[in-house]
């Protein structure tokens, strides 16, 4: 769904790279090692020379971009008000987890590459496909396994729930239509910087925010309307990650916010998306009667806003990275606050 560095998909997926701790953690990595795990992780700033296949098909996947659909999932079983903490619910749980990360936004991930070959050749040389390190046919055989793992995972899932509808096997479908689309001509869905960093925000939020919340409860209207207005704090999110990408973008004639704006526009455009949609979110918290929660939420806004202005503002493309790795932990947490604050709303 990031490029659908979330997304994300069910990814949710996964939405928009999230390299904070692993960034601050391998700051303080030999030169030799810190290279190594950036590989692994699919993180920007990489270089070329893995060998092991298994390592190559891993850093095609992206780890780093996990993390935001696992919480997601998180968020949503939060919101529904029904999950409690027993093994079985645990381990379905930790099932859809893996379904919305390794697997879903895996695939999202890999096919995203896949895709992108060419601008990354511009932008990532390092990246597995432009550097030769992996085949075409062993990619999109990736690109399969991980589909239908992912789609298989999702049935049985259903089948766990007891649903009559199978909501997360339309979901994990759905989501990976849209991986695709966001990718793949002729749509492209990434060449409009509005509407592809929208499926991407959506796909890192929202999608894995529905599994979760369809998994112990109910996937209402109201969640599904929320969840998608949450998600234009996502869209904001995805466009920190055209920054790094702007001249392969502005070559490829790809129309990112920074390409069609400017970088200072698309930044100030980027920072409003982020916070005014979190407020909108407290505000509706507090007409649903969760005052406690909607402060909360404006209070991890704060900090948000502070990073924003402390690097993202006065060099986007210098300090995308040091402003995700800085900002986006009181997002996610705000993220989590919400789904609590509905898991106790009747909606």
């Amino acid at each position: 769904m990031a490029d659908p560095t979330p997304p994300q998909n069910l990814n949710p997926s996964t939405p928009p790279e999230s390299q904070d701790s692993a960034e601050t953690s391998l700051s303080s990595e030999s030169p030799g090692r810190k290279n190594d795990a950036r590989q692994l992780l699919g993180m920007k700033g990489a270089e070329a020379g893995e060998t092991s296949i298994w390592k190559i098909r891993l850093q095609l996947m992206k780890p780093v971009t996990w993390v935001p659909l696992v919480w997601g999932v998180l968020c949503g079983a939060a919101s529904s008000g029904h999950y409690t903490w027993t093994v079985s619910n645990t381990l379905a749980a930790i099932a859809c987890m893996i379904m919305s990360g390794p697997m879903l936004a895996g695939y999202t991930q890999t096919i995203n590459d896949f895709y992108d070959r060419e601008i990354d050749a511009i932008n990532e040389p390092y990246r597995p496909i432009p550097s030769g390190a992996i085949s075409i046919p062993q990619v999109i055989t990736q690109i399969i396994v991980l589909l239908i793992a992912g789609i298989l995972l999702a049935y049985g899932l259903d089948r766990w729930a007891g649903h009559q509808f199978p909501v997360l096997t339309v979901l994990a479908v759905g989501g990976s239509f849209l991986s695709y689309i966001y990718s793949a001509p002729p749509l492209k869905l990434k060449k409009n910087g509005w509407l592809g960093n929208y499926a991407l925000g959506a796909s890192y939020i929202a999608l894995p925010w529905w599994a979760g919340q369809a998994l112990f409860g109910e996937l209402t209207p109201t969640i599904m309307v929320l969840t998608l207005f949450y998600s234009l704090s996502g869209l904001g999110i995805a466009i920190v990650n055209d920054f790094k990408s702007v001249e392969g973008d502005r070559q490829l004639g790809l129309q990112s916010l920074p390409v069609m704006f400017g970088t200072q526009t698309a930044a100030w455009i980027c920072v409003l998306m982020i916070d005014v949609f979190q407020i909108g979110v407290a505000v509706y918290l507090v007409a649903a009667g969760q005052n406690f929660y909607a402060v909360l939420l404006l209070l991890l806004v704060i900090p948000q806003i502070t990073f924003q202005d402390m690097y993202f503002l006065r060099d986007p493309v210098e300090n995308d990275v040091k402003y995700q790795a800085s900002a986006q932990p009181f997002l996610v947490l705000g993220m989590l606050i919400t789904g609590i604050a509905l898991g106790h709303t009747v909606i």
